[in-house]
């Protein structure tokens, strides 16, 4: 029991960074903008966060920091794809070398230092309880924000106004700016959110899940987050589950490892990735399923007329 607790919790919490980036980008897919930068975002809200921690500042101020880096470096992103039309692909890439790079800069000097970890939650009665009490009560805030900005994602696209606006934005922006919505500052603002959510998980990669500075700390996790939202089909429920599923399998292989399985290694920690391609295949090879929420107008460039 105390293994499958430690699994079920490991699972949850590993998959808490990839939950806040793949929903932000969701959010900005959604509107027909594609950023392939959300590892440069990622690892700029873990190393302002973790420069804040270190500078003094509580945690909550350093966990706003961290989101902030992320929406400035997605700022910088919309300014080069939606004000100067470049290529939304290369203007990605390009953000993801710049924010490893920054992030490098600002942590040269943090070496190995840890720090206090984020602490969790003490919720009286409910953490004592057992078996109940660990698997769900005992997590820090931003577990539970995640979930609560899961919600409030889901709700907001398909249960308001607000939200059909920016999914017929992303299906036909021509329309949109036809009947009076204001197109760019529309994705601008998708932009600018999905900035925000890849600095939480940033943030919570360096004051959370490992409390210490690590250059390219991210691992990659934020193209695992690009992946999770094709995996998805572009549905916040199945970013959820393939946020568990990947958490899942990190946290496996942190357990095999630990329980000595004749494995080697590094085919247990190259597990993760490879169960996230050989889903990405099986669900490529559907295509009536990808098509179906398929974004239509995804990384089309959008001049208003006139």
């Amino acid at each position: 029991m105390d293994l499958f607790i430690a699994i079920f919790t490991g699972t949850i919490i590993a998959a808490t960074p990839l939950i806040y980036a793949a929903l932000g980008e969701l959010v900005v897919e959604k509107s027909g903008v594609l950023n392939l930068g959300i590892e440069g975002m990622m690892l700029m809200g873990a190393a302002f966060a973790f420069w804040a921690v270190m500078a003094g500042m509580p945690m909550p101020v350093a966990i706003l920091i961290g989101a902030l880096a992320g929406a400035a470096a997605s700022l910088l992103f919309g300014v080069l794809a939606l004000t100067f039309l470049t290529n939304q692909y290369a203007a990605g890439l390009a953000l993801a070398i710049f924010g490893s790079g920054v992030s490098a800069f600002v942590g040269r000097n943090f070496g190995s230092a840890p720090i206090e970890a984020l602490k969790p939650l003490d919720i009286p009665v409910l953490s004592q309880l057992p078996v109940a009490g660990p698997m769900f009560f005992r997590f820090d805030a931003m577990v539970y924000l995640a979930f609560v900005l899961f919600g409030a994602i889901s709700w907001f696209l398909y249960r308001t106004k607000a939200g059909l606006v920016l999914r017929t934005m992303g299906e036909s922006p021509e329309t949109s700016h036809a009947i009076g919505y204001p197109v760019v500052r529309i994705r601008y603002m998708a932009v600018l959110f999905g900035g925000l959510m890849a600095g939480l998980a940033g943030a919570y990669l360096s004051v959370a899940y490992t409390p210490l500075w690590v250059e390219n700390m991210t691992s990659g996790k934020g193209w695992i987050s690009l992946a999770l939202v094709v995996f998805a089909t572009w549905r916040p429920l199945r970013v959820l589950l393939g946020a568990w599923l990947f958490g899942g399998m990190t946290i496996l292989q942190l357990q095999g490892q630990a329980l000595g399985i004749a494995v080697p290694s590094e085919l247990l920690s190259a597990l993760p990735y490879l169960a996230t391609i050989v889903v990405l295949v099986l669900i490529s090879r559907n295509r009536q399923m990808l098509a179906l929420h398929f974004p239509a107008s995804l990384a089309k460039p959008f001049r208003p007329a006139g």
